[in-house]
């Protein structure tokens, strides 16, 4: 039977992707963490097993209403490519810790990239809205009732 408990699978997807995402002293991995109401990052050198930058949004400096929303993971992830350019770090490996990448994760990594980390990857643009054509009128189709 499959398991339904949802912390055991996102431990074992963690583990599947650890097996494959390594960080070292040249590129090392950024780690996600998130909670319900925080989110936590880390750079980290599993070569020598340290932690280089960290940053979360418990911190006195980043903590808002509410670090469970995009605008913390936005704000972490600014802070977090921050640091890690200061210490030298311009490119890192993203670990996102079993979860999907999506909303809070994908602001975190997104934000980090605009702020200077990994530069050659692309930062996704969120696409405006696309204007409907003038030109071309809509029509309703109406139902005509059958006279008898």
């Amino acid at each position: 039977m499959a398991n339904t408990n949802r912390a055991e699978v996102r431990t074992a997807i963690h583990s599947r992707i650890r097996r494959k995402v390594k960080g070292d002293t040249e590129r090392p991995r950024l780690a996600i963490y998130r909670s319900l109401n925080h989110i936590y990052a880390q750079v980290i050198d599993d070569a020598r097993g340290q932690t280089l930058v960290s940053a979360s949004t418990t911190e006195k400096d980043l903590r808002g209403n509410t670090g469970g929303n995009l605008d913390a993971a936005r704000r972490v992830g600014q802070v977090i490519a921050e640091r890690a350019l200061a210490k030298g770090i311009e490119q890192v490996v993203f670990d996102r810790g079993g979860y999907l990448y999506h909303g809070r994760i994908k602001a975190l990594t997104d934000a980090a990239r605009a702020a200077g980390l990994n530069k050659n990857e692309a930062v996704a643009e969120p696409e405006a809205e696309k204007p409907a054509k003038a030109d071309e009128p809509t029509e309703k189709k109406s139902k005509k009732k059958k006279q008898e």
